[in-house]
């Protein structure tokens, strides 16, 4: 109840003071409004900066996305290869194994 009614007597005097002081309130408002658009427009600039470069970013991402099966094929065949040479290197000792017993 009393928040109530300190905000009636704030806004009846500051309804009071801006008739009363009206020509202080117009200079006060010329002075107060370029900062006020100046910082808008660094804060929109900024955040438009930043929309673009996230725009480019998923743009970038979507056209990988294509390439990301390719990538996973890749490990898959590395694996594979790895496996291979494996299986030729014990193929390679068995036969080398089997050389001096048919040279007796």
């Amino acid at each position: 109840m009393m928040a109530l009614v300190g905000g009636l007597i704030a806004l009846l005097l500051g309804i009071i003071g801006l008739f009363g002081w009206w020509d202080e309130f117009l200079w006060l408002l010329k002075g107060v409004i370029p900062p006020i658009l100046i910082l808008g427009g660094i804060l929109a600039t900024y955040l438009g900066a930043e929309e673009m470069k996230d725009k480019r970013r998923a743009e970038s991402e979507a056209a990988m996305e294509p390439f990301a099966p390719a990538a996973e094929d890749a490990d898959r065949y590395k694996q594979e290869v790895a496996e291979l040479k494996a299986k030729l290197a014990a193929m390679e000792t068995e036969e080398k194994a089997e050389e001096p017993a048919e040279d007796k």
